[in-house]
């Protein structure tokens, strides 16, 4: 079934609207889907419905008690829900409705996603599985070391090394940028592999096998070829080792602010969680581990 013309309409501007924010493309697809998912439930379910206008409080708590019954979770929910309202909110701020139908619908509780963490042993038989793969060992110790995200990663250039100052310059978010002071094992790490790296114009950091910078994808596949020969079954993926580097460095008396800063994230309450998690066993893997 053909959804409304004017609700398409006004979800484009309201796109443009992102676009003209500067918002990341991830996030515009992302909102697009999510309200794109409501029209289409709108329109299978309520065939009065063919303007932003006729979008009532109770067709929103409607779609969400769908989804519900479907078995998405709260986190899911949660986000469509934003989505949401936040195009309502750009048709009131466009004078388009006189408020918005979703302001007084409360979030969806959010079930907290258990996080997966390295323990100290498997932390060491990570490593230890890439030992003798000088490229492969300095990736797994450069998430290890600074939890930087795998995206970040695969955006690394020759020149955000600097050997001398024992640096690395991580491309972030948006046009943001960090310096990071690298620990001993991850430059010495850095050094074998540029020793050995093959000579191509490609100036990305890492290089694959063919000579040109690593996909995403690609660093995936490293970190579960390695999980693998390490015996390790829980389902450990790049964004575990940012977990377990937030979470150790937490433990080693890392404050909230200098993991925020060390990761990059948004909200300070994310780097707060860590140091309220920090354990024993995470102090002494980061002695065992750091210089």
């Amino acid at each position: 079934m053909e959804i409304p013309p004017a609700l398409t309409t006004t979800l484009i501007r309201y796109l443009s609207s992102l676009q003209a924010r500067n918002i990341s493309q991830h996030t515009i697809t992302a909102y697009r889907t999510d309200v794109m998912q409501f029209f289409t439930w709108l329109t299978e379910n309520d065939l009065t419905v063919t303007a932003p206008q006729h979008i009532s409080r109770s067709h929103i708590l409607d779609y969400l008690a769908h989804l519900a019954h479907q078995g998405r979770s709260g986190v899911t929910r949660a986000r469509k829900l934003a989505a949401i309202r936040a195009y309502c909110t750009f048709l009131v701020e466009e004078h388009r409705l006189p408020a918005s139908p979703a302001a007084t619908i409360a979030m969806s509780k959010k079930e907290r996603k258990s996080r997966v963490f390295l323990r100290l042993d498997e932390y060491r038989r990570l490593l230890k599985a890439a030992a003798g793969q000088s490229r492969d060992y300095a990736i797994l110790q450069l998430f290890l070391q600074t939890g930087l995200r795998v995206k970040e990663l695969t955006r690394l250039q020759l020149t955000d090394f600097d050997l001398d100052g024992q640096t690395i310059r991580i491309p972030g978010r948006g046009n943001k940028q960090r310096t990071v002071y690298l620990e001993k094992k991850a430059t010495q790490a850095l050094r074998a592999y540029l020793a050995t790296r093959p000579r191509s114009l490609d100036q990305h950091l890492f290089l694959t096998y063919q000579g040109t910078g690593f996909s995403v994808r690609g660093v995936m596949d490293i970190v579960q070829k390695y999980r693998k020969r390490a015996g390790i079954t829980k389902q450990c993926s790049c964004h575990s080792l940012r977990y377990t580097c937030a979470k150790h460095k937490a433990a080693k008396g890392f404050t909230p602010w200098q993991i925020q800063a060390l990761l990059d994230h948004e909200k300070e309450e994310t780097s707060l969680s860590y140091a309220h998690s920090a354990t024993t066993d995470a102090r002494k893997l980061m002695e065992q581990t750091c210089l």
